[in-house]
């Protein structure tokens, strides 16, 4: 019987095996002024006064950090997490590695006698009960968990004929189950390694640790991560799902199980589908295994897709959720979470050479710049949290953002600590709620030092703000900078990383919401000396600008007080009353707000956080009355407005007020029509149709073009035109459309002049109302390619 020493072995869990814990280390140094040799950097603007939202502590988060490094971070969240987690039986403290090592039953070397007490998963959370760690547990929903401890592997070579690899050293008779050829063996026996799961032993595992941690709410197991990377299932653990998970498995399952886990503890937090990355939004599991398999045109029109109205996967499963939702009055998702490793060559990795180093200092801007071309077989800009927050607010409103699996590489250099310390501030800055980091860095490496940097940086928990504030640079790719107000004391502070390998000299300026100080204190870690945190003399603000060298490879941390004298904002305006509201506006109205130190300069009315959305009408501070328009029919919206004033300071948000339109009472039906790519001489555009009257079981849409737009080709619908009149008729599958439900038609196109947009929108000889106009800002979808790696945890 093996124990640890074959536990070491696993490449997922070599995270574990990290080195202990270095104490906080603090340098002292001069501050530097502009120097000489310095070349000209971007410059750089900080405001306090305006982008403020709240940076959620849960982004600083790891998987399997250790004690050391935990407790000296103040590590705010740890996951339970990778493959081996997708069939941990509680029961048994064991597992199935599945292709990470052999398809093997697997162990911990902990005393059986009272399991499920005592197991490593027990350990685990008793770990961040010591260092004030939330937990991320992932609980398996792949329908099987490891019958046994040391007890088989899914591909024995005495059963199944010689194999491409075994696990000579240890096991002999367990192959990697491909054939000599590298050919796939099928047909093996998955109750050879693994028993039958469901979401009842999800739920008896979630009751136990209740009963011995305490619910969600009073100290226990706060979030649930719903299994690992489903989509990969048909790789990973092949041995007992061979199939690609399809989207209706991924729904059914995810409803069985998150619904099992709110079951025994209501307080508790989902976060689903825990793809493993770009493409995970995209296609199924399903599709991912069939384009995999046949390649060519199938990565355009993938089957599983296809089947489900041609609505890409990620869409697809956030309506489920929500419709869920509505019908059982109960959100059994909290979190959308997708994992990213970014896929240039080399990036994800110990890669370190100069045209590494630069490529994965610029990737990081995958993350959210539109401008961005992922340099990879992606090859599209791929703005991975804003995509994902406009999955959301298209989908299912509410659902935060999360991201359970990233990693930059080259932990262990001080490019790759630069890297984590720009994506940390990204996470902060973009407003992702929750993240952990894949494979921690060891206490002493410099990516341990990024997170110092943000939650610990003079080794007596000094932390970064907790309110994100507007920071800009005029060249991200060589100074990024973010900036953060921290809510216990109110100092400013501002992160400037310098990916560059040379000095760079730039102007700041700083805008603050009191008076500035004389000086900033500073902290910087660098290349200059990678085993500290150096505090270097204080930076003189000359009253909010100033110029200041940022050393190559280099992270400064200026730390701005609060200054003596406070500035005031406005107080929040009065609680809004709504009247004549119709299908499509209301008009707003509420009491003045009380002028702070500066005059007011206007209202802004917000139909979500006024943190992270426009508003959606500005009047000036001489009225109190606002109409919003260009709103749904039949929708509830709940209403806040902000005061400003002329120095740019915002006051709280008013106490809401919810809001319902009325129906649009001449149309039974509601249709968004979207361009989602135009080429100047042809585009891609889709129609969804909400039916709001009675069910309708066979439909017709008409409408037609304001130009030359011809169709070319059509789906989801038999389509047809005459002149610039089109009708589309159902196609079957989705004639049934019960009273609020949607279906989604689509079409690409020709024109020649301007491509102006149908009108007169028709569905079985029913007028329709063209509905808001939201969906112009939501992002172009993605484009599905096949890919050149699997994600490898």
């Amino acid at each position: 019987m093996r124990t640890t020493h074959k536990t070491a072995a696993l490449a997922a869990f070599a995270l574990l095996l990290a080195g202990p814990g270095a104490a906080q280390a603090a340098g002292t140094g001069a501050a530097r002024p502009p120097s000489a040799a310095a070349t000209a950097g971007p410059a750089i603007t900080v405001d306090a006064t305006t982008g403020r939202h709240a940076i959620a502590p849960e982004i600083y988060g790891m998987n399997f950090a250790d004690e050391d490094l935990a407790a000296d971070l103040r590590l705010p969240v740890r996951r339970w997490g990778g493959n081996a987690t997708t069939r941990y039986n509680y029961k048994l403290d064991a597992y199935n590695a599945g292709s990470d090592w052999y398809f093997e039953d697997l162990h911990y070397n902990n005393d059986t006698s009272a399991l499920p007490a005592g197991s490593e998963a027990d350990k685990f959370v008793e770990q961040n009960r010591r260092t004030g760690s939330g937990t991320v547990m992932t609980v398996p929903m792949v329908g099987w968990t490891a019958k046994g401890r040391d007890d088989g592997c899914g591909f024995s070579v005495a059963e199944y004929g010689a194999q491409q690899d075994t696990d000579a050293q240890w096991r002999p008779d367990c192959g990697n189950g491909k054939k000599p050829d590298g050919t796939l063996i099928t047909g093996n026996d998955p109750a050879e390694t693994s028993t039958p799961a469901g979401a009842d032993f999800v739920k008896g595992w979630v009751r136990y640790l209740d009963s011995a941690y305490g619910t969600a709410d009073k100290g226990g197991v706060r979030f649930y991560d719903l299994d690992n990377e489903p989509d990969l299932w048909h790789s990973t653990h092949r041995d007992v799902h061979p199939d690609g998970a399809s989207y209706d498995e991924l729904r059914d399952k995810t409803y069985a199980t998150a619904a099992a886990v709110k079951d025994a503890d209501p307080a508790a937090q989902t976060l689903g589908p825990v793809g493993w990355g770009f493409n995970s939004l995209i296609y199924s599991g399903l599709d991912q295994k069939v384009c995999g398999e046949q390649g060519g045109s199938c990565w355009s029109n993938p089957p599983d897709a296809a089947a489900h109205g041609g609505v890409q996967f990620a869409p697809w499963y956030l309506q489920q959720m929500k419709a869920y939702d509505l019908a059982h009055g109960r959100r059994v998702l909290d979190y959308f979470d997708e994992h990213i490793y970014p896929q240039q060559s080399g990036v994800f990795g110990s890669a370190d050479d100069g045209a590494t180093q630069a490529l994965r200092l610029r990737s990081t801007r995958q993350l959210w710049d539109p401008t961005y071309i992922d340099e990879s077989w992606i090859n599209q800009p791929i703005q991975f949290i804003p995509r994902m927050r406009s999955l959301v607010d298209q989908n299912y409103p509410g659902t935060k953002l999360a991201v359970s699996e990233y990693n930059w590489g080259a932990l262990d250099h001080i490019d790759g600590a630069l890297a984590e310390a720009d994506v940390l501030g990204i996470f902060g800055r973009e407003g992702l709620d929750l993240a952990t980091l894949w494979s921690p860095p060891k206490a002493t490496d410099p990516g341990a030092y990024a997170f110092r940097m943000f939650l610990n940086y003079d080794g007596a928990g000094g932390t970064f703000g907790d309110t994100s504030v507007h920071a800009a640079s005029a060249d991200q790719d060589k100074l990024s900078v973010y900036a953060a107000e921290r809510s216990s004391d109110h100092a400013t502070t501002v992160m400037v990383i310098n990916k560059t390998t040379g000095d760079l000299a730039a102007p700041v300026s700083v805008t603050g919401r009191t008076a500035l100080p004389a000086a900033a204190q500073v902290y910087r870690y660098g290349q200059d000396d990678p085993a500290a945190i150096q505090h270097p003399a204080d930076q003189p603000l000359s009253g909010g600008s100033f110029t200041a060298t940022f050393p190559a490879y280099s992270v400064t941390e200026y730390v701005i007080p609060a200054g003596s004298t406070q500035a005031t904002p406005p107080s929040a305006p009065g609680t809004p009353t709504a009247s004549a509201i119709g299908s499509d506006r209301a008009t707003l109205s509420w009491a003045a707000a009380t002028a702070g130190t500066s005059p007011l300069a206007d209202y802004r009315v917000y139909a979500g956080d006024p943190a992270t959305t426009a508003p959606l009408a500005t009047v000036p501070a001489s009225t109190t009355t606002a109409t919003v328009t260009g709103l749904t029919p039949g929708s509830s919206y709940t209403f806040r407005v902000v005061a400003t004033d002329t120095a740019g300071r915002s006051s709280p948000a008013s106490t809401p007020v919810q809001v319902t339109t009325s129906q649009a009472s001449p149309s039974g039906c509601t249709v968004a029509y979207q361009v989602s790519s135009d080429w100047g001489a042809g585009f891609t555009a889709s129609v969804t149709i909400t039916n709001k009257a009675a069910p309708v079981n066979g439909w017709q849409l008409a409408f037609r073009f304001g130009g030359s737009q011809q169709v070319t080709q059509g789906w989801n619908g038999t389509w047809s035109q005459t002149g610039a009149a089109v009708t589309v008729k159902d196609a079957g599958w989705n004639a049934s459309l019960p009273t609020g439900v949607s279906t989604t038609i689509g079409f690409n196109g020709a024109y020649t002049g301007t491509n102006t947009a149908p009108s007169a929108f028709t569905l079985n000889g029913g007028a329709c109302t063209t509905a808001g106009t939201s969906a112009a800002t939501a992002l172009s979808p993605a484009i599905g390619r096949a890919p050149a790696r699997t994600a490898p945890h």
